[in-house]
């Protein structure tokens, strides 16, 4: 899939998930107020899970035919849902304003969260096909 049709699909997609990333993030940061930017940690680690089970599926079933949902679902959604660049604004924020530890907590943490969540996703479906 190219063209026109995989710019819409990646597009639609991204609109969801900057949606549900909003309401996922804002959710979180409401209901339970934090040092910590929990909402932001949140979304980056499901979304970084969900591109691990899209991947796997990708593996398993073929990219071919799975590239329309691939597109639309890890690209689209997972990558509007995720925000690894506010991730990185908060640390700074809170690096500068007098919380160097939380900034690096913060990075360090988003990170050695991230990427096992990937290799889960991944797993997840393997262990199932």
């Amino acid at each position: 899939m190219s063209g026109p049709w995989a710019f819409l699909t990646v597009a639609v997609g991204g609109g969801i998930g900057a949606a549900a990333r909003f309401w996922v993030a804002d959710t979180i940061t409401t209901r339970r107020r934090s040092a910590m930017p929990r909402g932001t940690i949140a979304v980056n680690v499901l979304g970084s899970f969900l591109v691990g089970v899209i991947t796997g599926l990708v593996l398993t079933v073929g990219t071919d035919a799975f590239e329309p949902w691939r597109l639309f679902l890890a690209t689209g959604i997972c990558g509007g849902f995720t925000t690894f660049s506010t991730a990185t604004v908060e640390s700074v924020t809170l690096a500068r304003g007098g919380h160097p530890l939380r900034a690096l907590a913060n990075t360090l943490g988003t990170l050695a969260a991230t990427v096992p969540a990937v290799a889960a996703g991944i797993g997840v479906v393997v262990m199932w096909a």
